[in-house]
């Protein structure tokens, strides 16, 4: 099938991008500037130059393919309601689009706050809901619409989602390692984190989209809860230093923005996702990969 994915070039987006041509599909990737236009087209996919601001390209992305894959986000941790609201106008552009057409739309979400005290399962509806909530509201927006002639899965990634060239939470993290000297983490260090490499995160997208009923809440999790202090570990044994615990009240000046994520437990259970796609990550551990070195470029 033709599917118009945004993110097309970011972390978990370029491997979703060479997992569906993989597959035989055929990608159109939404380009923000030049660079990753051509890495797009050196890969042989299709470019739509824009951005998620661009809400009349986005309609025209979507109308013109058979599937959508929505991985963009803006990311911006110093305005998180710009974030949220850019997100949720995306998502209501898409279902607008594809409402009636029978097609897929696939969309990234999180793993945070969906359950306290245990492991958030696949049956765990978010909290979130409408715009002024987190990323918006956007996976309850999208369900509003998964019996309306479209076909909405939710795919909600680990908090790491691991592997060379990773600049998310744990580059944070090792970074703020080298930058003090000492590996840390908050408190007790008992809040755990789900984890997955990313070449299974991309694998199950593309089942996702394959064959995931509408109304799916699919779980992109291989471990389901590493502590905080496991993962403090493997970065103090990797960079050789202490491993210390950080007060919480130092947690932003420590960490920096990740120190806001680090005291969360953001566990989660993907038993009912293994069943339902018979997907079984293959990729190395969360520790394997820091202990491997996939962050031994990552500087203060």
């Amino acid at each position: 099938m033709h599917v118009f994915v945004t993110g097309a070039t970011g972390w978990i987006g370029s491997a979703v991008v060479d997992e569906l041509l993989d597959a035989g599909h055929e990608v159109t990737g939404l380009a923000r500037s030049d660079a990753s236009a051509a890495a797009l087209e050196r890969k042989g996919v299709r470019v739509r130059r824009g951005d998620l601001d661009d809400l009349d390209g986005l309609r025209d992305g979507a109308e013109a393919a058979d599937a959508v894959i929505h991985l963009a986000n803006k990311h911006d941790w110093a305005n998180p309601a710009e974030s949220d609201r850019a997100e949720r106008a995306a998502v209501q552009t898409f279902a607008d689009a594809l409402t009636g057409t029978g097609r897929a739309f696939v969309l990234a979400a999180g793993l945070s706050t969906l359950a306290t005290g245990r492991p958030a399962t696949e049956t765990d509806l978010s909290p979130a809901v409408g715009p002024g909530s987190h990323r918006g509201g956007a996976e309850n927006l999208a369900l509003e619409y998964a019996e309306k002639g479209m076909r909405v899965i939710s795919v909600r990634f680990a908090p790491s989602v691991h592997g060379v060239g990773d600049h998310g939470f744990i580059a944070a993290l090792v970074a703020a390692a080298r930058k003090h000297g000492v590996s840390g983490y908050l408190g007790a260090g008992s809040a755990a984190w789900a984890a997955v490499h990313r070449t299974d995160a991309a694998r199950l997208v593309r089942l996702g989209l394959e064959g995931a009923p509408t109304g799916s809440l699919l779980h992109a999790v291989a471990e389901e809860a590493v502590t905080t202090k496991e993962i403090a570990g493997s970065i103090g044994r990797t960079l050789d230093v202490p491993v210390v615990s950080v007060a919480p009240e130092n947690a932003a000046e420590h960490f920096g923005f990740v120190g806001r994520f680090f005291a969360l437990d953001m566990s989660a259970s993907s038993a009912r996702t293994r069943e339902l796609l018979k997907w079984t990550p293959y990729g190395p551990s969360l520790a394997e990969d820091i202990e491997a070195g996939a962050y031994a470029s990552i500087n203060v």
